[in-house]
């Protein structure tokens, strides 16, 4: 299955890799690293030196705890990194928003996938995707992140999120957005418990039947860190067995920060599954 994002076309059948690239002074992992928008260039043209397929750019940080950014700062943070990043390097450009604001302007600047956690249910969300003309992908979120962690509940965590997201597939479409330009993300610790998330993992290759690609993200999430005992920036075999796991489960796209590491893992699991053939 073939996607065009916005002039470049991946084969979504592969495994590719995208790099974080937050340009918020806090997030969980990176915050204030890459707020200029000349440290947020560098930092991407490493990710693709390394191999990155996708670059996420997040103007506002979603991790447990965080508060929402006005538009007009959002806009500031993502705008000139996205514009940049379009202009000087050959990698498709995903924006991690749920703003329709944000949607439309980053659509304009050459962005070719948004990466919503709120899986479009902002007011005019849907139609901004519809506007911009490019692929969504669609995650499931409990809650909110400012308080997503507050005692997360579920009776069958599996089932509740492909029900959410079948329904937001239904509503989206309806609204006009292409089947065909839809990734699905079952939302690793956003608003789930370790055994929630490890429950999620194990049957990442049930979500697959829903018929879109996978975006996974569990780079070096508090998950990996109450398995291991290992602090955000220590996490990184961990974050490599996570990844190598979702590869071989069927992930089309892994969102990480360590895209070198990464994208041998992914080179792997792919000579694996060749073989097997």
């Amino acid at each position: 299955m073939e996607l065009n994002f916005a002039g470049r076309t991946l084969d979504m059948s592969r495994c590719h890799v995208m790099g974080v690239l937050n340009v918020t002074p806090d997030s969980f992992s990176d915050g204030g690293k890459f707020n200029a928008p000349e440290a947020a260039l560098a930092r991407a043209r490493q990710m693709v030196s390394d191999g990155a397929a996708f670059i996420d750019v997040g103007g506002e940080s979603t991790r447990p705890g965080a508060k929402p950014v006005p538009l007009s700062e959002e806009l500031d943070r993502v705008c000139p990194v996205v514009e940049a990043i379009r202009r000087e390097l050959d990698v498709v450009v995903s924006v991690d928003t749920s703003a329709p604001g944000v949607i439309s302007e980053v659509a304009k600047l050459g962005a070719g996938l948004i990466n919503d956690i709120r899986a479009l249910q902002r007011d005019g969300a849907p139609e901004a995707v519809v506007a911009a003309g490019i692929p969504v992908c669609l995650m499931h979120i409990q809650g909110e992140p400012d308080y997503m962690q507050d005692n997360p509940t579920y009776r069958n965590v599996r089932r509740e999120v492909s029900s959410f997201l079948t329904e937001r597939m239904r509503v989206v479409e309806a609204a006009g957005v292409k089947p065909d330009n839809i990734l699905l993300d079952p939302g690793f610790g956003f608003g789930k418990e370790l055994e929630h998330n490890l429950e999620l993992l194990a049957s990442l290759e049930q979500l697959q039947l829903l018929g879109h690609p996978l975006l996974i993200g569990l780079s070096r999430k508090s998950m990996l860190g109450h398995i291991t005992g290992r602090d955000v920036n220590d996490r990184l075999p961990a974050s490599l067995a996570a990844a190598t796991i979702a590869a071989m489960k069927g992930a089309s796209v892994l969102r990480v920060h360590d895209v070198r590491e990464t994208v041998d893992a992914v080179r792997v699991v792919a000579a694996m599954k060749e073989a097997g053939r």
